[in-house]
């Protein structure tokens, strides 16, 4: 995978500049150059975080054959909150939002 051409890919279907991104990820746009350009990989916390402003999953980064699911708010929150969650507790959640479908 083309790292660097993914940001670039994303980024673009976001409408956002270059510079725009940089600045949301508070990195210098010369740095985001050199990410979408190869030069530097980014690190984990660098890619999630560009991936929190592109409202994407790690997971949707990862997966380019496919679109990007867009995460709501409210979504983001329940991920959040299940995080905090024993296995028991997730299995109930689970079980709950099955029943509300």
């Amino acid at each position: 995978m083309d790292i660097g051409q993914r940001i670039r890919e994303l980024r673009k279907s976001k409408n956002l500049t270059i510079t725009a991104l940089a600045k949301e990820i508070e990195i210098t746009r010369e740095f985001m150059s050199s990410l979408e350009n190869n030069r530097y990989i980014p690190t984990l916390p660098t890619l999630e975080k560009i991936c929190e402003v592109l409202n994407i999953t790690l997971s949707d980064f990862f997966n380019e054959g496919t679109e990007p699911i867009a995460l709501t708010p409210e979504l983001k929150e329940l991920l959040e909150n299940a995080k905090e969650l024993t296995p028991e507790q997730l299995e109930q959640l689970t079980k709950f939002i099955k029943t509300l479908k």
